[in-house]
């Protein structure tokens, strides 16, 4: 039968008392320990090597389901946390990105074989060619590893429940909250500072930070739905839910360098050089300030963050709302 992600349980479809308290109480045996993001942020284990490999899961699954790609880096920081790099070579790091996926692929029943996998590889880069046996015994040790918990408990195993805690006045609501919730924990999930959370805690940070982005109005409601629910630890809901703001603040940051470096073409710099003075005062006071410009965006996020559950911010981005909430409708 077909692992999902998002019922990695038998029958919690139903969403009885016994499988929720069940998955709240098995989620720390599917994620890497403590020590392993502890070990990344010191630099003991490197963490160059990590993204490298994640790279690799991402190119081999870029026209797949985002799911696979989220369930095989699981697989591959479960295994490093476990484990360990045991070989810093270039093949090496590709035959484990393989083995990530290639198990990830057999767990979701996506009709991929040893062959299969080979032959995107080879069509991506034209990368090293693994025989079956090699890729086999790799799977095998990230197995031992991981001791045969391949039914991961992730993010999305709790967004459904943590919905259903919220008083919606649109049913549609939850859809959109759900695709919002998703895309930040697909985001995220790069990002080390993660790793020190449960599963549950990132699903209900970013079901806070969609609902606060898209439906600010009944924010409110959503957070006290969340830190009544006796399965979470709320400090812990506050400091991921800033985590996760720093990250959005910070590729939202890059996203605008990246802009505004690719505005600046050869033929500008040239009209720049024979520009009078008095137009290059002005230009350098627009610079400026769209610099200035960025610096403020950055500080929004940031005043944007959780204090306290019961301090809420209520700066509201009504254009932006409006825009997503047309898109939505549109799609549907």
């Amino acid at each position: 039968m077909e692992f999902d992600l998002e019922n990695p349980l038998q029958n919690f479809h139903n969403l009885n008392f016994d499988s929720v308290s069940c998955l709240f109480l098995i989620e720390s045996d599917h994620i890497p320990s403590q020590n392993y993001s502890q070990t990344l942020n010191a630099g003991d284990l490197d963490i160059f090597v990590r993204r490298e490999v994640i790279s690799l899961i991402s190119q081999l699954t870029c026209n797949l389901d985002p799911l696979l790609s989220y369930l095989a880096i699981n697989y591959l920081d479960r295994f490093l946390a476990n484990q360990g790099i045991l070989q810093p070579k270039p093949w090496a790091l590709r035959l484990l990105a393989i083995s990530c996926f290639s198990l990830a692929a057999k767990m979701m029943s996506t009709e991929y074989s040893a062959t299969d996998v080979q032959a995107l590889v080879e069509l991506i880069d034209g990368g090293i060619i693994f025989e079956t046996q090699t890729i086999q015994r790799m799977e095998g040790l990230i197995l031992g590893a991981l001791q045969w918990r391949m039914r991961s408990i992730t993010p999305f195993s709790f967004i459904t429940f943590f919905i259903n805690l919220f008083t919606l006045k649109d049913p549609p609501m939850g859809q959109v909250l759900k695709d919002r919730a998703a895309e930040i924990i697909f985001k995220s999930q790069r990002d080390i500072k993660l790793l020190e959370y449960k599963p549950s805690i990132i699903a209900a940070s970013a079901l806070l930070c969609a609902s606060h982005e898209l439906f600010p109005f009944q924010y409110p409601s959503f957070l006290r739905a969340i830190s009544d629910c006796s399965y979470v630890n709320k400090e812990s809901v506050v400091q991921c839910y800033n985590v996760i703001e720093d990250i959005a603040a910070e590729e939202e940051y890059e996203l605008s360098n990246a802009i505004l470096s690719s505005s600046i073409t050869p033929v500008n710099v040239l009209d720049h050089h024979f520009l009078s003075s008095e137009s290059d005062k002005t230009n350098g006071i627009t610079v400026a300030a769209s610099t200035h410009g960025q610096e403020d965006s950055i500080k929004d996020h940031k005043r944007r963050k959780i204090t306290g559950f019961y301090r809420n911010n209520q700066t509201v981005q009504i254009s932006r709302i409006k825009t997503m909430l047309r898109s939505t409708a549109s799609r549907g």
